[in-house]
């Protein structure tokens, strides 16, 4: 039940769903998915943290970058059933649609040049 409550709140918000679908070609650091959500870095740390306690999402680190995919390896089966039913019922949603198309620039370039969410002082 616990399990179903956090995946439930998680699939609550707008931008955590787009965060999903935005992952289905694969991983993306920090600063891309910020650059698709055109939100602030600390709300999208929010966000992704809150995915990753329902078990919806896998993060790495390599040096300062962390990047994102969709659970796969240790995903629960419910996280498994709630990623699909996302990615099938949602996939030509207008802003979907739209924030594919921002990732094929992103996916692209180069993290440092897309925002200063991790710039140095």
């Amino acid at each position: 039940m616990r399990q179903f409550m956090a995946i439930a709140k998680a699939l609550g918000d707008e931008n955590r769903v787009r965060i999903l679908l935005s992952l289905r070609q694969g991983e993306l650091c920090l600063c891309q998915i910020v650059e698709v959500l055109g939100v602030s870095p600390s709300t999208v740390s929010k966000h992704v943290d809150m995915l990753r306690q329902a078990g919806l999402l896998e993060m790495r680190k390599q040096g300062r970058w962390h990047y994102f995919s969709l659970a796969r390896r240790e995903a629960t089966p419910e996280a498994r059933q709630a990623i699909n039913w996302v990615l099938k019922s949602l996939e030509n949603e207008k802003v979907i649609v739209s924030d594919a198309a921002k990732l094929c620039c992103v996916r692209d370039a180069d993290p440092r040049e897309l925002t200063t969410c991790y710039s140095t002082k």
